[in-house]
């Protein structure tokens, strides 16, 4: 996806993250996050090692609960080279959003990543709308708010 952007009286154009990745899940089946277009997609990356990581899947999981029946889908991606070392986490944490395995890193270069966790927002047409970097407890009402005026649009 390309990106038009405004800044200094230039107009220029740049690469944005999109849908377009593979990835696997816990059994080792490929899918995409295109399969989800039509909805809303919070894509959060993750490590086992991440601190801050551990402090946003609560809040995930409270996001998917109260919106995955007005159309949004939390996938996390775990970034860890063994996905086994991602099992203590997400046995402790209990997940109940899709979580997909990016061991070599492919889709977390693509998406050009400047801290963990790391999260994009696409609305239902597969835009990009936002990105954040880190996980503050401070702002998720900010980040809920911003989830809930992307799932009213039509």
């Amino acid at each position: 996806m390309i990106v038009t952007l405004y800044a200094a009286g230039i107009f220029f154009s740049v690469a944005a993250p999109g849908l377009e990745h593979q990835m696997i899940d816990s059994n080792g089946h490929a899918f995409s996050m295109s399969d989800y277009r039509g909805k809303v997609i919070y894509v959060d990356f993750w490590a086992s090692w991440c601190g801050p990581c551990r402090k946003s899947f609560p809040w995930m999981n409270e996001m998917h609960n109260r919106y995955k029946d007005r159309g949004l889908i939390v996938i996390a991606i775990n970034l860890d080279s063994d996905m086994k070392d991602a099992s203590p986490f997400l046995d402790e944490l209990n997940p109940e959003f899709v979580i997909g395995y990016d061991p070599e890193g492919k889709v977390a270069r693509s998406f050009d990543l400047l801290g963990m966790p790391s999260s994009f927002v696409f609305d239902k047409a597969g835009n990009l709308i936002n990105s954040h970097v880190g996980f503050f407890s401070e702002q998720t009402s900010d980040y809920e708010a911003e989830l809930v005026k992307l799932l009213e649009q039509q």
